[in-house]
């Protein structure tokens, strides 16, 4: 959106409007976001006040007894995830980088349901297998080149009637933008966003916040 004359987009202002009207996201929070910012590359990777929100209230909703997370990056959605799970749920969260375990240990640590948090350090797409596990609800925000790939694993891990959500999956526009047709990160979303749309065993809506949320719910008795 175009500068207003105040030295922030449309967009920006927006986003500050709607922070202002939602529950708060905490002192913990916060300070993870703030120094994710100031210590990593790709901040913006963190989901931050507004998704942060929408994650806790949808995984209230849903009320799962097991969640698994593809892509902990600093930890900031696995605890608005945790915060929103009942008694005795817990997430399972899996990072590929191996040199921000301790970082996410630090701050996953301190949250008030640290013991909601399971951390897995690895490939997603070996790791997830080896767990064995059944999940109420997924949430995707891994390497994007992945998605279709995670998609095909977690769907059989879904119980039914559960839910998978997608993160960025509008990739900043890209994914309807001509002119990202060579970048790879866009052709993977791309391509994601058509499986999920054509497969008959998940109901999917797609929310254009931040960089696009996809929301896609299990047939209960798909044959």
């Amino acid at each position: 959106m175009a500068d207003l004359g105040t030295g922030y987009t449309g967009e920006e202002v927006l986003e500050e409007y709607i922070s202002g009207h939602i529950d708060p996201e905490g002192e913990l929070l916060s300070a993870l976001y703030r120094d994710t910012h100031l210590r990593r590359l790709n901040p913006r990777m963190a989901s931050g006040h507004i998704q942060g929100r929408l994650l806790k209230m949808l995984t209230s909703m849903v009320a799962p007894e097991c969640v698994l997370e593809i892509g902990t990056f600093t930890g900031y959605s696995a605890i608005c995830i945790a915060e929103g799970l009942p008694e005795g749920g817990v997430v399972h969260t899996v990072e590929a980088d191996d040199e921000l375990e301790d970082c996410i240990r630090e701050w996953t640590g301190r949250s008030s349901c640290s013991d909601r948090i399971v951390l897995h350090i690895g490939d997603a797409l070996k790791v997830v297998p080896e767990l064995g596990l059944m999940y109420d609800m997924v949430f995707i925000d891994g390497e994007k080149r992945e998605y279709p790939d995670y998609f095909s694993m977690v769907v059989d891990f879904v119980k039914p009637g559960g839910f998978i959500l997608a993160d960025n999956t509008l990739w900043d526009g890209h994914v309807a933008d001509q002119a990202y047709d060579r970048d790879q990160q866009t052709i993977a979303i791309r391509r994601f966003n058509d499986v999920v749309a054509a497969d008959p065993r998940v109901e999917v809506a797609m929310i254009p916040i931040r960089d696009g949320l996809t929301l896609m719910r299990k047939i209960q008795n798909y044959e």
